[in-house]
């Protein structure tokens, strides 16, 4: 019997090494949206939505801190911001819009997305989903996922003249995607360990992998476009500090552990939460609801 995550998963705050934690925290606010949530010292700051009492984000500066170049390395490719509706996406592009930087776009079909950089390059993507009961699977009960032009004009014209004033509450970290450098590592890492199920198996036309919990259209995206054998990101460089996956309670949590540990990953406990480290360097901050 195939290993399956619990369908209640979800993901929680990712960290990121920044390089100028002054300067992305005028980006994050003034560009993405987000809202300062706490600082600690002058070197770490989280960020929520309208109204959170949680971090989606925490950025911390690296001193002299190292920038790879794009698609060198196993890392982030971008992580994902899910707002809670199709006028929070019109809303939000044309505040992208208004800001005058480079805005990529992408209607995936399950959902419409949004694609900027941060100041180090961080890929983010702000996306809205499509409703559940309208995706479909092919023969192969793989998620049916398009790259066709998003429809701006419709996304403005719902947007109207609704204010910008941040992004709006139940905004939350819908996805991550990464550059790995295996995919058949990846799968058994993501896949056969953790339990996350394949949603979309494009190991052999694009060279990538998309996993969920619950049915989602993904939680992980992995992918080798940085070439397979792709090095790790130095520590000292900007990047992905760690993402998080949120079990359902301590049960189901404490059985992914224990999972994790009888086949060889290293785990790190501390109070009610764990790190390990995936095959590429990626850091995962486990906790549970």
């Amino acid at each position: 019997m195939t290993y399956s995550i619990h369908p209640n998963t979800v993901l929680g705050e990712v960290k990121l090494r920044v390089s100028d934690l002054e300067r992305s925290i005028l980006f994050y606010e003034k560009v993405v949206g987000l809202t300062v949530l706490s600082r600690s010292g002058k070197h770490t700051a989280s960020f929520t939505a309208k109204g959170g009492s949680t971090p989606l984000l925490i950025l911390e500066e690296i001193p002299n801190a190292k920038r790879v170049t794009p698609r060198s390395h196993a890392g982030l490719y971008h992580f994902a911001i899910l707002l809670p509706d199709r006028t929070s996406l019109g809303i939000a592009l044309r505040h992208l819009a208004e800001a005058g930087i480079e805005i990529g776009q992408g209607d995936h079909t399950v959902s419409e997305a949004l694609y900027i950089n941060d100041p180090d390059g961080h890929g983010i993507e702000i996306y809205a989903d499509r409703p559940r009961s309208t995706w479909k699977k092919d023969e192969h009960h793989n998620y049916i996922m398009g790259t066709d032009p998003v429809d701006v004009e419709g996304l403005l014209q719902l947007a109207g003249n609704i204010p910008f004033t941040g992004l709006p509450a139940g905004t939350i970290i819908g996805h991550v995607h990464f550059h790995i450098s295996d995919l058949e590592v990846a799968r058994h890492f993501y896949n056969h360990l953790l339990g996350f199920d394949i949603v979309v198996d494009a190991s052999r036309y694009m060279h990538a992998l998309f996993a969920s919990a619950g049915g989602y259209h993904h939680h992980i995206g992995l992918n080798v476009w940085a070439g397979k054998g792709a090095p790790k990101v130095p520590s000292d460089a900007v990047g992905i500090d760690y993402f998080t996956i949120i079990f359902e309670n301590q049960t189901v949590y404490e059985e992914a552990l224990t999972r994790l540990e009888q086949n060889g990953v290293s785990v790190s406990r501390k109070a009610e939460e764990a790190r390990v480290m995936d095959p590429f360097g990626i850091q995962i901050r486990i906790t549970h609801a």
